[in-house]
């Protein structure tokens, strides 16, 4: 199944053939629309002229990557800080996987693992490596032993919480409907 975070079909494209522009997504979705943060792997790959490559990511000069971050319209509400997160995460692939995105997945042994690793990536806390391992599962066929149980609650089948469960406009509206009844719980609680 071919994925459908942007619900652009150019961007979700990108994030369907390589999976560190998914990564990339993921670690720009926060404080911006979902829809924002998986379509801005594409747009920085415009800018840059070519697919992304963590070694590029990471080797790049922190001042020009904030810059191409920063260009109307910014790739993410906060440009520098979100580039250098994305630099971050891009120097921890190069460092641990030698730059490939997929060998974080590629030899676990169990879902447990995963998250693990996931979680050492710098910005990932439980609930981001959660969702991501979740969507992996779901949508990206990566499912070692324990994956759902590792992923939580997000790795319910049928549950519309994350984006791991969205898979065209409704279910972005099911996922939506979700949050926003969380957060009136936690303001009624609060």
């Amino acid at each position: 199944m071919a994925l459908s975070l942007s619900l652009r079909d150019d961007a979700d494209a990108l994030l369907d053939r390589d999976p560190l522009a998914l990564l990339v997504g993921m670690v720009l979705d926060q404080q911006i629309p979902l829809e924002r943060a998986f379509s801005s792997p594409y747009e920085l790959t415009q800018r840059l002229g070519h697919d992304l490559d963590a070694r590029e990511l990471a080797e790049f000069d922190p001042e020009a990557l904030a810059a191409v971050f920063g260009q109307p319209p910014a790739l993410h509400r906060f440009p520098k800080s979100m580039a250098g997160r994305v630099q971050e995460v891009c120097r921890a692939l190069v460092e641990r996987y030698d730059g490939d995105v997929t060998a974080l997945w590629a030899d676990v042994p169990d879902g447990a693992t995963l998250l693990k690793r996931l979680k050492a990536l710098p910005g990932f806390g439980e609930q981001k490596a959660k969702i991501f391992l979740a969507l992996l599962g779901k949508q990206r066929g990566v499912t070692p032993p324990g994956w759902r149980e590792a992923a939580g609650a997000y790795g319910e089948d049928g549950s519309y919480r994350s984006v791991a469960d969205i898979v065209d406009e409704q279910s972005l509206g099911k996922v939506r409907a979700y949050k926003q009844q969380m957060k009136a719980a936690a303001k009624a609680k609060g």
